[in-house]
């Protein structure tokens, strides 16, 4: 977000111009709340069957989001239990059987169930067959309470095709059993991830293109000033500005500003001198995306161009996908640009 955009937002909103955002503390740090998507995802998590998407670029706060909906879940009497995937090791990857039977291991153990599931597994089955037997014996008729099931970081499965075949049919069959059994009705998913899957698949065996699709977006002015008031920052309408110059709305890139201004005798003109330099706050997060890069010759040329273009470009498919997963370019219909001054200044720089 350029500051002249920043300023034109600001300088139409009142003249007492207030923070227009609910804020919560989450784990020792302030977090704001998207109440209209939170809302969504509530009444929809209460309609039987339901598969709720939750997708954003790395940083944007859709695990926060999960976390918040599997309370109100929870809140409601539902049975909960959140798989991350980056917790599977990569052996698990190469077997789909032992992928599906983790998974189920996986939600036993949150909801407290005594159970092995290889000793369930017959293997004349196939491993979905299995799967959905055994979660439907164990999880869902052994109780009458809905139970939801989470899956953070769902991108790890994009690295194998062989099971996120499997797996993203698995899952859109359980979505369909809802329309017919009423057993199936007390399961609802959440699936959360950064993008989907650039490899051609069946659209009739995808979970992507069914259910509530609930996509977060960066922040706005009004919300990023509740949260530096949260902070006990009194900022004025022109370090707003200043701020989100740098690195717009980003909700990740915009915490770690607040909480280093807070917490550091730091000033916001020498936090962002250095910001999109390796001395800065985001030193660390900058070299690794670029080493993300560097490790792909055609995404490094294609970043190139992003940062050296006077405005707009437009790339191939495969890079702007990629990149836009990173949560390095925003789209404008088919062109892009640089997601903020941040990355278009340090990446300038390092890349050439």
């Amino acid at each position: 977000m350029s500051l002249e955009s920043t300023n034109s937002q600001l300088n139409n909103s009142p003249k007492t111009f207030e923070p227009n955002a609910s804020v919560v503390h989450n784990n020792g740090y302030f977090y704001i709340v998207r109440s209209r998507l939170e809302q969504r995802c509530y009444e929809e998590v209460a309609r039987a069957g339901a598969l709720i998407r939750i997708k954003s670029p790395q940083g944007m706060g859709k695990s926060l989001m999960m976390g918040r909906v599997l309370e109100y879940a929870t809140s409601q009497g539902y049975r909960t239990a959140a798989i991350d995937l980056r917790e599977a090791n990569k052996e698990l990857f190469g077997d789909i059987n032992k992928f599906l039977q983790w998974v189920c291991a996986y939600v036993g153990d949150q909801l407290e169930i005594e159970q092995r599931p290889e000793d369930a597994w017959k293997g004349f089955l196939g491993a979905n067959t299995n799967c959905t037997k055994y979660v439907e014996k164990v999880f869902l008729n052994s109780d009458d309470s809905p139970l939801v099931i989470a899956i953070d970081n769902f991108d790890c499965v994009f690295k194998y095709p062989d099971i996120e075949a499997d797996f993203c049919g698995l899952l859109r069959g359980w979505f369909e059993k809802a329309n017919t059994s009423k057993v199936w009705g007390k399961l609802r998913q959440m699936i959360v991830y950064s993008q989907e899957s650039f490899a051609t698949r069946n659209i009739n065996q995808s979970p992507f293109n069914v259910g509530l699709p609930i996509e977060l977006n960066e922040l706005e002015a009004s919300e990023l000033l509740a949260l530096a008031n949260a902070y006990g920052l009194n900022w004025t309408i022109s370090e707003i500005a200043k701020l989100m110059d740098t690195i717009g709305g980003h909700p990740y890139l915009v915490q770690k500003a607040i909480e280093k201004l807070t917490h550091e005798d730091l000033g916001l003109d020498e936090l962002l001198r250095t910001a999109p330099t390796e001395e800065g706050i985001y030193g660390d997060y900058l070299i690794k995306h670029l080493q993300q890069l560097e490790a792909n010759s055609d995404l490094m040329a294609a970043m190139i161009k992003v940062v050296n273009a006077d405005g707009l470009t437009r790339l191939g498919s495969k890079e702007t996908f990629k990149l836009d997963s990173m949560g390095l370019i925003k789209r404008q219909g088919n062109d892009i640009v640089s997601r903020c001054n941040l990355y278009r200044l340090y990446f300038k720089d390092r890349l050439g």
